[in-house]
């Protein structure tokens, strides 16, 4: 993909960030279940690679507060570095895996760019943020069991996005 193409991508990707979420927020809880704001960023990073996964990631976040004050200020800087890691981890690993199947690239680019990111948060909630306050107990709860169908989400519907664009001979696997 030309740099233009990226950086539209990216943009198209750090809006859908900021008005996905605003669908799910109709219901209670329904940004902690479903983790919309997540998707676009780690297409992004899968789609755009470096540093383009890296700056959706920081950006869309950051704009969404802005506008929309979603996530509440308080959040936001855990889930800044979250969302920025799944950019960045899932155009790392999609580039640099040594696994040579691009249909196995993406899923382990996937779930190491998911895992990394709730390790950050984590860590960054327990040492930081929330220092004190945050136990491993409140991070296993939020990270995985509360979010079990945003992840699920996740691993049924990017990778389809990207093979289907693949085939649709919108993006090309190969560079990877």
């Amino acid at each position: 993909m030309s740099s233009p193409k990226k950086i539209v991508s990216t943009a198209l990707l750090i809006a859908a960030g900021v008005a996905l979420p605003l669908a799910f927020h109709a219901l209670p809880n329904a940004g902690r279940v479903f983790l919309p704001m997540h998707i676009p960023v780690l297409l992004c990073g899968l789609l755009c690679g470096f540093p383009w996964g890296l700056a959706c990631g920081v950006i869309t976040p950051l704009l969404s507060t802005l506008l929309t004050g979603m996530p509440p200020a308080a959040m936001l800087p855990a889930m800044l570095c979250e969302l920025a890691a799944y950019g960045l981890v899932s155009a790392l690993l999609a580039r640099h895996s040594p696994v040579k199947n691009p249909y196995a690239r993406v899923y382990l680019a996937l779930a190491g760019a998911m895992l990394s990111g709730r390790l950050v948060q984590g860590a960054l909630n327990a040492l930081v943020f929330s220092a004190g306050s945050y136990s491993l107990r409140l991070w296993l709860t939020g990270a995985f069991v509360t979010a079990l169908p945003g992840i699920a989400i996740q691993a049924v519907l990017i990778p389809a996005i990207v093979f289907g664009l693949q085939k649709a001979k919108l993006m090309d696997m190969k560079h990877w």
